[in-house]
């Protein structure tokens, strides 16, 4: 039987993982106490609790697929020194592993449409993070033989992250930057690429993840509103925002993305290729 570890059980491993358990995966994922692990547990997954100690090569048993979704910080990626000695050690093969990086490796490019071989645009400390981490786990593939995957995600959404939901909060904001665009993909259409991608297996690859069409974030917004049939806030000029360091870091970069290599390669087909339809779904279904 094939196993699954989902190193961090975040918003998309816990859409990946009904996919992987109607396929015959047995399921596993790391947490930092007893409470999450309680959750997990109740899912039907095997918990793994994590301490400061790296994972002993036995806690890899039965497991031969990892989900890595742990975010770098200043110290780099927290996964590999948890699971590089496990991985070194093991002595049955790892069929695929898969890290959930972010468009932010791409840098800015002004509003180009870009893909995953374009040269590297300015990066911001967030971005450069992320190039660091996908390049640590390159070095430990390559010294231990394992078959990465990268999957590069633009600005997830789906139930309880979205626009709809955000409007209802009263939380919503149309923040006016001319020219700003940004990529998205629903959470559902994430899961399923990344089981395509378990199925056909590709080492090294990299995979834009996005959606058909990158976006002003004002026009989701107002997108949003008609369905709810509210009126959409007031626009707001970028240099009036008062944005958080977070937020303004995401809106100094500027690009268009490709996902062509995940249908030419992984052979998908976005059930959300736009926005438009990925919100008329969660509002449909009154599902926000």
């Amino acid at each position: 039987m094939k196993g699954m570890l989902f190193f961090g059980f975040g918003y998309c491993a816990q859409y990946l993982a009904p996919l992987l358990d109607a396929a015959g995966f047995e399921l596993h994922a790391t947490c930092r106490n007893a409470a999450k692990a309680k959750n997990i547990e109740a899912r039907g997954i095997t918990p793994i609790l994590l301490g400061d100690a790296p994972l002993p090569p036995d806690a890899l048993n039965g497991i031969d697929h990892i989900l890595l979704s742990a975010a770098p910080d200043e110290n780099g990626d927290p996964a590999l020194p948890l699971l590089e000695k496990a991985l070194a050690q093991k002595s049955t093969p790892m069929a695929w592993l898969g890290y959930l990086s972010t468009t932010g490796v791409y840098g800015d490019h002004q509003g180009a449409l870009i893909d995953e071989d374009t040269p590297r645009g300015r990066l911001s400390a967030r971005g450069q993070r992320r190039v660091d981490a996908e390049a640590a786990w390159g070095a430990c593939a390559k010294m231990h033989d394992l078959p990465m995957h990268y999957f590069r995600l633009a600005g997830i959404y789906g139930p309880g992250r979205n626009q709809l939901a955000t409007l209802k909060a009263g939380t919503a904001r149309r923040i006016d930057k001319p020219g700003q665009v940004f990529s998205r993909i629903h959470v559902a259409d994430i899961a399923r690429i990344l089981m395509a991608s378990i199925d056909r297996p590709d080492a090294g690859r990299a995979y834009s993840v996005c959606d058909d069409e990158a976006a002003p974030p004002q026009d989701v917004v107002a997108f949003a509103a008609g369905l709810l049939n509210l009126a959409p806030p007031p626009l707001i000029p970028f240099e009036a925002a008062e944005l958080s360091p977070m937020a303004q870091s995401f809106y100094a970069e500027n690009k268009r993305i490709k996902n062509h290599r995940l249908k030419s390669e992984l052979g998908i087909a976005l059930a959300y290729p736009t926005y438009r339809e990925g919100l008329r779904a969660l509002f449909d279904g009154n599902n926000y």
